[in-house]
């Protein structure tokens, strides 16, 4: 199956790509999808009643289903956002700052991205809220035992991610659920890491947001999702009011549309919906079980030959079962940013750095970041051989 993938992926013939986590490559299908709708559909959607805005907004609602079907949601929990960032500032915006109050408490973790870190800053600030952290264990995962202290009545939200973006760490997120039910407060999850690596169903996670990207799921940059259940995004306001997100209005009050267009305002981003609809499908048409063990046997080959490596020192869970495909590294007496550029003069794409997650890297004990190689379902079992085989030399030269 994987030689059938890559030839869907023109652009691996020249470079092995392990920047996966930062953004994925597109298939040609994808590719295809977004073309065709400018030469052919090209046209503002739910705005008039010509033949072309007509079939615009048929493809676009449809594509909205495609990503029900993907995380087995109902069409109206699914908004289309421009990335996970946007999807958690929605619920930001739209919710809690609506509905939190001084005392109120929101708990996410220490091994959180930026993006679900910083928008919590701002509202426990400005509605003062008390904001508190879950410490992770040396590998980076979430200590539970600190989660069950901190999850108390004054709970109002817990937002965590599904999958960390630099260790690969799976916290154990049925148990912040539970905890999250137990003081009656509400759950987000970034969504960003996990659910492009794993089957991903709302249903069964019980979540009441989960937000996350396309262009992490071989979908077009500037794509992303919010889901929310149904009656959650009908009380939310909308984050961004505007065209689209209104069904009347008058100078003293306005009627919101219905969902989902009530949180997406303003003109979107229609070939890129599209665009990412023909993602999914590609995912769904592979299957989401598949790629989850194909990523499982490449991390756990990673982890084999890479921790013979001398001087290397790995961060995150020993076992790949409890990660993502994901493996960030350092060489002992060299900077990060200097093994990603000898990588590349090899044609091995890595990512360098802290990742938007600073406070984790500290946790870890890598303040000057790490090198970071991420991996998915057209990687190969070869390519981290060759990658093996390189850094074998580049550890010689420290």
């Amino acid at each position: 199956m994987i030689a059938k993938i890559r030839e869907d992926f023109p652009i691996l013939r020249s470079v092995i790509y392990f920047d996966n986590a930062a953004t994925t490559q597109r298939p040609r299908q994808v590719i295809e999808a977004e073309r065709e709708f400018y030469e052919r559909f090209n046209a503002n959607v739910h705005r008039g009643i010509h033949k072309l805005s007509r079939e615009a907004s048929e493809l676009y609602e449809r594509a909205h289903e495609t990503l029900a079907k993907f995380i087995n949601a109902e069409f109206e929990e699914i908004v289309f956002t421009s990335n996970t960032t946007d999807s958690i500032n929605i619920v930001a915006w739209g919710w809690a700052v609506w509905n939190l109050k001084e005392g109120d408490k929101i708990v996410t973790t220490e091994m959180e991205h930026h993006s679900n870190m910083l928008p919590w800053r701002m509202i426990s600030k400005l509605r003062g809220c008390e904001l508190a952290y879950v410490n992770v264990d040396e590998y980076g995962v979430p200590i539970m035992e600190e989660a069950e202290r901190l999850i108390d009545e004054r709970t109002k939200l817990v937002a965590i991610s599904g999958m960390s973006n630099v260790t690969g760490a799976i916290p154990n997120i049925e148990k912040f659920t539970k905890l999250a039910r137990e003081v009656g407060a509400l759950i987000l999850i970034d969504g960003a890491q996990m659910v492009p690596h794993m089957p991903v169903d709302v249903k069964k996670l019980d979540c009441d947001f989960l937000a996350f990207s396309g262009h992490k799921m071989l979908g077009p940059t500037g794509t992303g999702v919010l889901y929310g259940k149904r009656d959650l995004l009908a009380e939310m306001m909308p984050a961004k009011p505007g065209g689209g997100t209104i069904e009347d209005v008058t100078l003293e009050d306005q009627e919101w549309a219905g969902l989902p267009w009530k949180h997406e305002g303003g003109t979107p981003n229609v070939a890129g919906g599209i665009g990412l609809a023909a993602a999914a499908n590609y995912l769904m048409d592979v299957g989401m079980e598949w790629v989850r063990e194909h990523e499982v046997r490449l991390t756990r080959r990673a982890l084999e030959l890479l921790s013979g490596i001398e001087g290397i020192k790995i961060y995150g869970p020993r076992r790949a079962e409890e990660r993502g495909g994901i493996v960030a590294f350092n060489l002992k007496g060299m900077d990060p940013h200097m093994v990603g550029a000898l990588l590349d003069a090899r044609n091995i794409a890595v990512r360098t750095g802290l990742h938007c997650a600073h406070p984790l890297h500290r946790r870890l004990g890598a303040p000057q970041g790490t090198v970071r190689a991420s991996f998915y379902l057209y990687n190969t079992e070869e390519e981290i051989g060759i990658l093996h085989e390189e850094l074998k030399e580049i550890a010689a030269l420290s």
